[in-house]
């Protein structure tokens, strides 16, 4: 792994920038191959490139290797560079949980609906709906579990569009916290 990050062995660590500190350290941590991994901004301090490498390289290797047999608990404000590493999450906000879910259902629960109408957007409330914005002719919902019976009542409108997306886990982060 050193070779692979360009870590020269026979460096001193006190000759090391903080993003070379920051992989090394994180090359410490993922070697000994613990069942249990904690990760407090394990990316802080590594350049754009670096980030996605060592995340898919070292810590999805690593989950691969024995999935049955090993937990990474990442604590990050950088959700969207672990997106596809994430199996359950949990949202925490002011120390107490707000949020804790399977990734998978938080994606199929919390969901960005938008609807454009030929004319103005009927005035009406949407039950499930954690949010609502109308610009001009467009309505976006973002849908929290009820998103099949909104989808239901917008399609009774007969809008000239209508679509509906899962949210990322950051989106879903921003929403909940709302």
């Amino acid at each position: 792994m050193l070779g692979r990050f360009r870590l020269e062995p026979a460096k001193s660590v006190r000759s090391l920038s903080k993003g070379q500190r920051t992989q090394l350290g994180l090359i410490g941590a993922v070697c000994p191959e613990p069942e249990l991994l904690i990760l407090d901004e394990p990316t802080s301090g590594l350049d754009p490139i670096v980030r996605r490498e060592f995340i898919q390289a070292v810590i999805g290797a690593y989950q691969e290797a024995d999935p049955e047999h090993r937990t990474i608990f990442v604590s990050t404000h950088m959700i969207t560079e672990f997106e596809g590493l994430i199996d359950e999450f949990t949202l925490i906000d002011a120390g107490r949980e707000v949020l804790h879910l399977d990734a998978d259902a938080a994606r199929s629960r919390y969901r960005k609906i938008r609807a454009r109408f030929k004319e103005k957007v009927p005035l009406i409330t949407f039950p499930g709906a954690i949010s609502s914005r109308t610009e001009g002719r467009e309505l976006e919902l973002i849908a929290n579990g009820r998103s099949a019976e909104i989808l239901e009542t917008l399609k009774s409108l007969s809008p000239e569009q209508l679509t509906s997306e899962s949210l990322t886990l950051e989106e879903i982060f921003i929403a909940a916290l709302k």
